[in-house]
C-alpha cells in the first residue's frame, strides 16, 4: 500500500526518512525543503551562503538540517558534505539516505549568439554536471535506504527561443534522468522526473533584472537585431508569469513521488505542463514548424 500523508503521520515515532534538497535558499527548493520537513522527513537542506543557513535555522523546524556549503559549481565541496551527511545519518540512527532532490539553477533570457559563455557554464555545472557527482557521491547511500533520486526540470524537450541556457540543461536532465533509471534497475532505484510548467517564485523577477542589466552591456548594434522579439517574448512571458502556479504544489508532487510505493517515471506540475508534454508526442518536424510560424520575422 502507497505511504500517504495520513498513514505516514500515524506511522510509529521511530519511523523516518532522510531526503537532501539543492537550492534549498530559495523558490523551488526552499519550498520543499521546508514542507518535507513539516512532513517528518529529515531535509537536508544544502545552500552556498552563510546568510542562508541562518534563514533556516531562524524557522525553528526540528527536522530541517541547513547543510552548507554546497555550490555545484564547486566539486570539492560535494565530499564534505557527504562527509557531513553520513556522519549525521549515524547519529540520526537513520539507515541511509532516501532520496537526492535536485532542484538548483538559474538561467536568463539572453539570444545564443549573446549568451555569456561563462555564466553559461556556470549553468551547465550547476544543473547537469554538478548534480551528477552529487549522485556519484551519495549513491552507496540510497542503495543502503533502497531510495530514489528526483530531478526538477522544466519540459526542455521543445526549442525555446532566448532561454537555451535553462532548457538546453533541462534536456540534458532529461536524458539523465532516463537513463539513470534503466543503469539502477538492478537495484530498483528509481531516477523520477518532475516536469515543472510556470512555477511562482522570485526567479521571474531576477531573470527580468537580470536581462535589462546585460541589455547595457551587449553590443548595441547586436542587441537591436534583437530587441523587437526580446520586447514581444519579454511581454509574453509576463503574461505567462500572471498564471504560474503556486511552489506549495510542486512540493506536494514531490511527496507523493517520494511516499508513493511505485513511483511514476514522471510526474508534472505547473502552469502549461500538461501542453508541453502533449505537444512533445508531436514529431520534431510539426513542432519545429509551428514554433517558426509563430516566431517573429
Amino acid at each position: 500500500m502507497p505511504l500517504t500523508e495520513k498513514n505516514l503521520e500515524n506511522t510509529n515515532e521511530n519511523f523516518q526518512k532522510a531526503v537532501l534538497v539543492t537550492g534549498s535558499s530559495s523558490g523551488i527548493g526552499y519550498t520543499i525543503a521546508t514542507y518535507l520537513a513539516k512532513k517528518e522527513f529529515k531535509v537536508f537542506a544544502t545552500v552556498r551562503k552563510k546568510k542562508d543557513v541562518d534563514k533556516l535555522s531562524n524557522l525553528h523546524l526540528p527536522n530541517l538540517i541547513p547543510t552548507y556549503p554546497l555550490d555545484l559549481t564547486n566539486l570539492n565541496h560535494i565530499k564534505g558534505i557527504h562527509e557531513f551527511v553520513d556522519k549525521k545519518l549515524v547519529e540520526l540512527k537513520i539507515n541511509g539516505l532516501f532520496a537526492i532532490i535536485n532542484s538548483a539553477g538559474g538561467g536568463s533570457i539572453t539570444p545564443i549568439e549573446l549568451l555569456d559563455l561563462q555564466k553559461f557554464h556556470i549553468e551547465l555545472q550547476t544543473r547537469v554536471l554538478g548534480p551528477v557527482a552529487l549522485v556519484q557521491s551519495f549513491l552507496p547511500l540510497i542503495r543502503k535506504a533502497k531510495g530514489r533520486i528526483l530531478w526538477i526540470a522544466t519540459p526542455a524537450l521543445l526549442p525555446s527561443p532566448y532561454l537555451t541556457d535553462i532548457h538546453a540543461c533541462d534536456f540534458a536532465v532529461n536524458f539523465i534522468s532516463r537513463t539513470l533509471r534503466i543503469e539502477l534497475m538492478p537495484w530498483n532505484i528509481p531516477s523520477i522526473l518532475i516536469r515543472c510548467g510556470g512555477i511562482k517564485t522570485t526567479s521571474p523577477q531576477k531573470t527580468y533584472h537580470i536581462l535589462e542589466e546585460n541589455i547595457k552591456n551587449w553590443p548595441k548594434n547586436i542587441y537591436e537585431l534583437y530587441a523587437d522579439s526580446l520586447t514581444k517574448v519579454r511581454r509574453e512571458l509576463e503574461e505567462f508569469d500572471k498564471k504560474r502556479t503556486p511552489p506549495e504544489k510542486v512540493a506536494k508532487v514531490i511527496y507523493e513521488a517520494l511516499t508513493s510505493k511505485k513511483p511514476k517515471r514522471r510526474y508534472r506540475v505547473g502552469y502549461m505542463s500538461g501542453f508541453a508534454a502533449f505537444f512533445e508526442l508531436f514529431p520534431q518536424t510539426i513542432v519545429d514548424y509551428v514554433l517558426e510560424k509563430k516566431w517573429p520575422k
